[in-house]
């Protein structure tokens, strides 16, 4: 039997057990995309950060970018040594049963497994950042030096 997906309220109890500050914010509607997060809670679509899940000879690797940004799967296959077609965005399935969350929510870190985590340097330029919550209808707020020590993330230009 497979576990319940984690959520929001395990989201912020990983975030008080770490002592992270960050904050989990409700903004009222869906958040379902960047352009929809952005307009939820009044940011540009670039202090929306994305963490996505890639499968890289068949091991998950998280990266963590900016909204509008698209990963350059080449990055990360040169970073780990392997042919470009030994990197692959890893399907809804594979997210939810590795991370515990749902593609679209899935945070940053308080993930059931911990990945290697590769942030893309312009996070670092933001002022201050949105990640999924947890739920379509949650976000968590966080300096991208937080999310940065959090995670333990090794910078790479993607």
């Amino acid at each position: 039997m497979d576990a319940e997906p984690l959520g929001p309220a395990d989201l912020e109890r990983f975030l008080r057990a770490s002592q992270i500050h960050g904050e989990i914010v409700f903004p009222g509607v869906p958040t379902p995309t960047v352009e929809a997060a952005a307009a939820a809670v009044g940011c540009e679509a670039d202090d929306i950060v994305k963490s996505l899940l890639f499968l890289v000879d068949g091991a998950p690797v998280l990266v963590i970018t900016c909204g509008t940004g698209h990963v350059d799967g080449r990055a990360l296959a040169a970073r780990f040594g392997v042919g470009r077609k030994k990197v692959k965005l890893a399907d809804a399935a594979t997210v939810l049963r590795e991370s515990g969350y749902a593609v679209g929510a899935m945070p940053p870190f308080g993930h059931r497994t911990r990945f290697p985590t590769f942030l893309d340097r312009r996070v670092l330029d933001r002022p201050v950042v949105y990640a999924g919550g947890g739920a379509d209808n949650a976000l968590v707020r966080i300096s991208p030096q937080d999310l940065l020590t959090v995670t333990q993330a090794e910078l790479l230009e993607l």
